[in-house]
């Protein structure tokens, strides 16, 4: 596994990801995910990454007794932090960084674009394939 840790993340990501505008509904960004597939989203406003939205945020707002998802905006549950990296970053810091910070996706931008994204899931994959090769 030493190799593959100091291979860049942008030979692991996931390209050109599907991403949401921070004025699209939890509702809509909800049928997004579950038409995917996916767990995380990156916002947009503009063109310009905002945030990202994960899974766990729509649940939230799921339990809030007065927040109705098709009324509530992506922008007021979204993480407005989300963790940025390069493609030229090496697998090996993405993923301690995530572990260490529980972290679930990685947006990889190349300067200002959005150009992939890496999550929990793509790092298990990683592992999986790693351990089945040993």
């Amino acid at each position: 596994m030493t190799h593959v840790r100091s291979r860049p993340i942008s030979e692991f990501m996931t390209e050109a990801p599907q991403s949401i505008g921070q004025e699209q509904t939890i509702a809509s960004a909800e049928q997004l995910m579950r038409q995917l597939d996916v767990r995380h989203l990156p916002v947009l406003h503009g063109g310009r990454l905002v945030g990202i939205l994960s899974q766990r945020d729509v649940q939230l707002i799921h339990t809030l007794k007065d927040a109705d998802p098709a009324r509530v905006l992506v922008e007021e549950a979204m993480s407005q932090a989300p963790y940025r990296v390069a493609p030229t970053e090496p697998l090996g810091r993405v993923a301690s960084e995530m572990a260490t910070n529980k972290y679930g996706a990685a947006l990889v931008m190349d300067g200002s674009r959005l150009v992939g994204v890496f999550t929990t899931v793509d790092a298990l994959k990683i592992l999986a394939e790693e351990l089945s090769d040993a």
